[in-house]
């Protein structure tokens, strides 16, 4: 195995505290929150099992990290009840709404003007 993959190997959990795989080098059983959700599970407030690392220069770590958990122990996805439905509507809402004139446009606000663009190219326009 190649200095990399070594780093990042620890099946029995000594270096890293929970069993460490390399990337893309999962054992079965296992699997990533987005997996579970794939597969209409959630993890059901069970603990980490075991995590997927690989070497990142994106990361001030220098590793990129990935929490397993079991399939075994994961519960379903609970269902959108309407009141979620309608409180995930209105969020939407507020976040396609500009806070300065009040439209509300089909897409989301961007965060960085804090308002929509019309808006904020108007206000920089009558800045100094």
């Amino acid at each position: 195995m190649p200095t990399a993959y070594a780093r990042c190997y620890d099946p029995a959990g000594d270096r890293y505290g929970i069993p460490t795989f390399p990337w893309k080098f999962a054992p079965d059983g296992y699997a990533t929150r987005r997996q579970l959700r794939v597969r209409g599970l959630r993890p059901g407030g069970q603990e980490v099992a075991a995590q997927l690392m690989r070497t990142s220069v994106r990361r001030k770590a220098g590793v990129s990290v990935a929490y397993l958990y079991r399939v075994d122990r994961a519960l379903p996805v609970r269902p959108m009840t309407s009141r979620k439905w309608g409180a995930l509507a209105l969020a939407m809402l507020a976040r396609r709404t500009c806070p300065k004139c009040r439209v509300v446009y089909s897409y989301c606000i961007p965060v960085s003007l804090g308002m929509c663009v019309l808006c904020a190219d108007a206000e920089a326009q009558h800045a100094p």
